[in-house]
């Protein structure tokens, strides 16, 4: 079992090795962080039962959060405005968000095109879509598809320690950056920063597994191999028309 204390410990240990290195989540905020302002209406898209809005629930004028899972909305541990509905067709009128979060949600996503669609539609001109994602083409997310359906709900609740009721369904559908700048710029975004993000604590099961992990993010450091990584956290502009 690989759990987030002992994941934690091997990335301090990386960090160690690799002075500047940040790990998908501190990127994330840090990009959040950056775009939400005193003023601001921030959807949180797929919100669970929490994540990066609480550091900022507080600090911006609005803060709702939007998910089809009602027992997760029961138990968000910091949002008083919350929603239950389906991404694809939001109960917001057009125009109200300055900010979209949207963290470990696209990977989840059957019908993107029609998600991304909404999350246009409500987003401001100007306003931006903010996401971390996990990477199709990542040795980690490759090796996930290769298995069964019943054998990788087994694998995530025995070696990351995650809930049966935390474990949904994955498609990948919109897990790069081809198919995100595509999908996207069809409904009026634009890429304005994205990251190819390592971690070679998904696989460190133990020392030897995290020496593994250090050889393969030294491969994809070289920059043809970049695409390999195993996260992706981007910016994405609404721009008028």
């Amino acid at each position: 079992m690989i759990p987030l204390e002992k994941q934690n410990r091997y990335r301090a240990i990386y960090q160690d090795m690799n002075p500047g290195y940040k790990h998908s989540g501190p990127i994330y905020e840090g990009l959040v962080k950056r775009h939400l302002t005193p003023k601001a209406r921030v959807l949180d898209a797929g919100c669970g039962r929490g994540g990066v809005i609480e550091l900022y629930a507080e600090k911006v004028r609005q803060a709702v959060g939007l998910d089809t899972d009602l027992i997760s909305l029961r138990e968000h541990r910091c949002l008083k405005q919350l929603v239950v509905g389906s991404l694809a067709t939001m109960p917001f009128p057009a125009d109200l968000f300055d900010v979209v979060l949207c963290g470990w949600v696209v990977e989840h996503l059957e019908e993107p095109e029609a998600v991304f669609r909404e999350m246009a539609r409500v987003l401001n001109k100007r306003g931006h879509l903010l996401l971390l994602t996990p990477n199709a083409w990542s040795y980690v997310t490759l090796m996930n598809r290769l298995l069964p359906a019943r054998l990788r709900r087994w694998l995530v609740r025995t070696v990351y320690g995650r809930q049966s009721k935390d474990i949904f369904p994955t498609f990948y559908r919109a897990n790069s950056k081809e198919r995100l700048d595509a999908k996207l710029h069809r409904v009026g975004l634009r890429n304005e920063e994205f990251y190819y993000v390592g971690d070679p604590s998904y696989i460190a099961f133990n020392d030897a597994f995290f020496k593994l992990g250090v050889l393969l993010e030294r491969l994809t450091d070289w920059p043809p191999l970049r695409r390999l990584k195993v996260h992706l956290v981007a910016s994405y502009l609404k721009e008028g028309r």
